[in-house]
């Protein structure tokens, strides 16, 4: 076989799988519609649920999932953005040290959730003694996005065309101002894509946060540090347990969609942010 038809027979493998995959995208978008949208009513985003979910709305569900999402980012970020720049702007770039930290944001990225939630909340649920509580879930979410983040910040301040640095250096700044005045700056559409595929991950995440911060029913707002919260993850899991009752189904489905939703936005949004950052890097 020729290399022509080697590409050829590559070439179309991966028009097939590309096109699996846009079907099956297609796929689970169609059933979350059919099956989700009978459940919204007028009051569904905000009213409480009543009878232990199988009627009502999702309001606390969806507030405890935002509380849960943004104090992650607020933990994470200053962490993420500390450690870009320690790497991009202090260590060589071919050092042998800075890829070995590289290395390691990928390996934290693979770990499994649930051993995130496993080792969390031994850590801050038992040594910390925080117990089951909406700030161990976001502790926990917040170590999870970190690599997210990491690689978002990395891309970034790397894609930043080199005659910035050079032109803060002929004006005498500082590595500390050119940081400032120049890089984040500069850098900023990549650090709201990283942030926005931060908070989509931490609202897609179940595990690590169904036995450490959340609770399915008695709790409304988290009244201190140590109060649990409700989430739209652990009100569709209990829900979809129970599939002998439509209406619990039913209402489950509307919570999935919801959080569907939700991931799609983010998504969306930190690919516009990203568009305008590439522009950005080329002019």
């Amino acid at each position: 076989m020729n290399a022509i038809a080697v590409e050829k027979v590559v070439l179309a493998f991966i028009g097939a799988v590309t096109f699996f995959i846009v079907v099956l995208l297609v796929f689970i978008l169609g059933i979350m519609f059919v099956k989700g949208l009978p459940a919204f009513h007028a009051g569904f985003l905000f009213e409480e649920s009543r009878d232990f979910g199988h009627s009502g709305g999702i309001f606390y569900q969806a507030v405890g999932t935002l509380i849960l999402m943004a104090t992650a980012v607020l933990w994470s970020l200053p962490v993420a953005l500390g450690s870009v720049l320690f790497q991009t702007e202090y260590l060589s770039r071919s050092g042998k040290f800075k890829n070995f930290l590289t290395q390691l944001t990928y390996i934290l990225n693979a770990t499994p959730t649930i051993l995130f939630g496993l080792v969390g909340y031994l850590f801050f649920g038992v040594y910390l003694d925080k117990g089951v509580s909406w700030v161990t879930g976001s502790l926990i979410l917040a170590v999870m996005i970190l690599p997210t983040l990491q690689v978002s910040f990395r891309e970034a301040v790397e894609a930043l065309p080199e005659k910035y640095r050079e032109a803060g250096m002929a004006l005498g700044f500082s590595r500390l101002s050119q940081i400032r005045r120049i890089i984040l700056p500069q850098c900023f559409y990549g650090m709201v894509t990283g942030v926005l595929l931060g908070l989509a991950r931490a609202a897609g995440e179940t595990a690590a946060i169904m036995f450490t911060a959340t609770t399915f029913s008695g709790i409304q707002w988290p009244q201190s540090f140590s109060d649990p919260v409700p989430t739209l993850q652990t009100h569709i899991l209990v829900l979809a347990q129970e599939a002998a009752n439509p209406e619990s189904i039913a209402q489950a489905w509307g919570a999935g969609l919801v959080l569907l939703g939700l991931v799609f936005i983010l998504t969306l949004t930190a690919w516009a942010f990203r568009t305008r950052m590439v522009m950005e890097s080329e002019q």
